[in-house]
């Protein structure tokens, strides 16, 4: 019985996860859902009792998706230049699993932002200000230009979501399928590493997995 009543909420759970990052909170409906999951509306209500309960639960562990991979990244006891790098491939690999996190983070900011900074003030405490030393140690030393913590961040999450963001114009104007579209997302990271670790430190050469020779490679 217990089986049951686990595979029955999963399979809610997945069907709230397709319409919510499809649709977004507004536009979802629990009639949506329940036709997703194969249920009717009422046994979905039984479990979840509301959209909103329904919504709150994929809300956050689509935020914690995100949110702790990078966190995990900014804790790791490695150089800046490595974690950096680690960060926009963490990005890379969230977006291109989850293409719709994107529109989907966006229009839950618009729809209720309270929700979403309260995540990352949490985020933030837990391991911003370790990366902040981090970087204000490697200005001191000179091998960083002058930039603050937020400038690094918004260029990196600017630049990762972008791509992904505009993923269904950019297949249909330069007609690629999602093979093509997975290469040239592949191809614009490592363009884009290139330019913010060029960026920010100083007269440093990249690093040998993302030289020039491998940018060469698709060109």
């Amino acid at each position: 019985m217990m089986q049951m009543v686990s595979s029955t909420e999963e399979k809610i759970k997945e069907a709230a996860r397709k319409v919510f990052l499809e649709k977004g909170f507004t536009g979802a409906t629990t009639r949506d859902i329940s036709k997703e999951a194969g249920l009717n509306c009422a046994l979905m209500n039984y479990y979840f009792r509301s959209k909103e309960k329904l919504f709150a639960f994929v809300f956050e562990e689509m935020l914690q998706l995100f949110f702790q991979g990078m966190i995990t990244v900014l804790n790791k006891p490695i150089s800046l230049k490595e974690k950096i790098i680690e960060l926009i491939e963490h990005d890379f690999q969230t977006f291109k699993q989850n293409p719709s996190l994107c529109i989907f983070i966006l229009n839950e900011l618009h729809r209720d932002p309270d929700q979403l900074i309260n995540l990352i003030q949490t985020a933030k405490t837990q391991a911003a200000l370790l990366f902040e030393q981090q970087l204000n140690e490697a200005i001191r030393q000179g091998i960083v230009r002058p930039v603050k913590m937020q400038h690094v961040l918004s260029l990196l999450l600017s630049n990762t979501q972008f791509i992904f963001l505009g993923k269904a114009i950019t297949m249909s104007t330069w007609q690629m399928d999602e093979e093509a579209f997975n290469t040239y997302a592949d191809d614009h990271k490592r363009f884009i590493t290139e330019m913010i670790i060029n960026f920010l430190f100083i007269a440093e050469p990249m690093p040998e997995s993302i030289s020039d020779i491998e940018l060469q490679q698709v060109n």
